[in-house]
């Protein structure tokens, strides 16, 4: 059952102490839950670095904070593209270069419904690619740095992990037999999720200095539908952000916040709105379903991943 945990406003910034000296990555961040979530850190005294695919955007979404903050607020942005596994080592190695600590990477950005199939640079299906992937190797090329930081990884998933079909289609991952732009978005935040979930447990068996959390911003008006789903989907989505079944993008930016900064939260479990059928209200920890740890599968995702990437995790 959900549980605010943080009495019945649940968590809010409020809660937030100065953030001075602790730095904060996070990708997608120059709009959406990611940008409100680099307002809230910065607001507190933390570097916040974004990693975005887009420089014009970043450029314009660095200069906005910094009006907001003054000239003095410590972020800024390296280019990368989670679509492009080349682009996420040359980000990984720029981040290693010039970030000395990393105490939480955030892992925001996303793809969502794309209407027809298409593939990364890589050759993987859109939304597995990116979401998953992509998030994957950037994980594990800045691992020690985190793990020398003593630093937290957060996952941003999805209510969409429970609409798909609830486990991995080893079988056909790139779903050129049956793809749908719900379930294959569906199946990549599941794949997200069951990637968090597995390393925690491998954090834990090699002693290892890193948490990992994993929410949601329920329903959030952000631009994640619009920039990657179809025209129908877009519309629908518009209509939706004008009821109340949709709050907005500072408020869906609260979980992510949470899981990089409050202490004494379980690692396994799925923080996000705890509110009507948990897709707004107060931020607390909500409903994790068993098919998102299932032992067996998330093991078996890891070495997948591993072989597809190119890529061996240093735990």
């Amino acid at each position: 059952m959900p549980d605010t945990q943080f009495g019945p406003r649940g968590w809010t910034p409020e809660r937030l102490g100065t953030l001075g000296g602790k730095t904060f990555l996070i990708t997608g961040a120059n709009a959406g839950a990611g940008f409100e979530a680099s307002r809230i850190l910065l607001s507190k005294g933390a570097r916040v670095v974004m990693l975005n695919r887009s420089a014009d955007k970043s450029t314009a979404a660095v200069a906005r904070l910094q009006e907001e903050f003054g000239a003095d607020a410590d972020v800024s942005f390296i280019r990368m593209d989670l679509a492009d596994l080349a682009s996420v080592r040359a980000a990984a190695a720029e981040v290693l270069a010039s970030v000395p600590r990393i105490d939480a990477l955030i892992c925001n950005a996303a793809i969502a419904q794309v209407p027809t199939q298409q593939h990364t640079v890589d050759g993987f299906e859109s939304q597995l690619g990116t979401n998953h992937y992509g998030h994957f190797v950037l994980c594990g090329l800045l691992f020690e740095r985190l793990d020398q930081s003593h630093g937290r990884i957060v996952v941003v998933a999805s209510l969409g992990y429970k609409l798909g079909i609830r486990t991995i289609q080893f079988d056909d991952m790139d779903w050129d037999a049956n793809y749908s732009p719900n379930g294959v978005y569906s199946q990549s935040k599941l794949a997200q999720m069951m990637f968090a979930y597995e390393l925690q447990d491998r954090v834990a068996a090699a002693g290892k200095n890193v948490s990992v959390y994993v929410c949601h911003p329920g329903a959030s008006a952000t631009s994640l539908i619009s920039t990657s789903g179809g025209r129908l989907m877009r519309a629908v989505w518009w209509l939706m952000t004008k009821t109340p079944m949709v709050q907005s993008a500072e408020k869906g930016a609260y979980p992510e916040v949470m899981c990089a900064t409050e202490d004494g939260r379980e690692q396994r479990a799925f923080y996000g709105p705890t509110g009507r059928m948990e897709a707004v209200g107060p931020v607390g920890r909500g409903t994790l379903e068993p098919h998102a740890h299932d032992k067996d599968v998330m093991a078996r995702l890891w070495s997948v991943s591993e072989d597809a990437t190119g890529f061996d995790w240093p735990v």
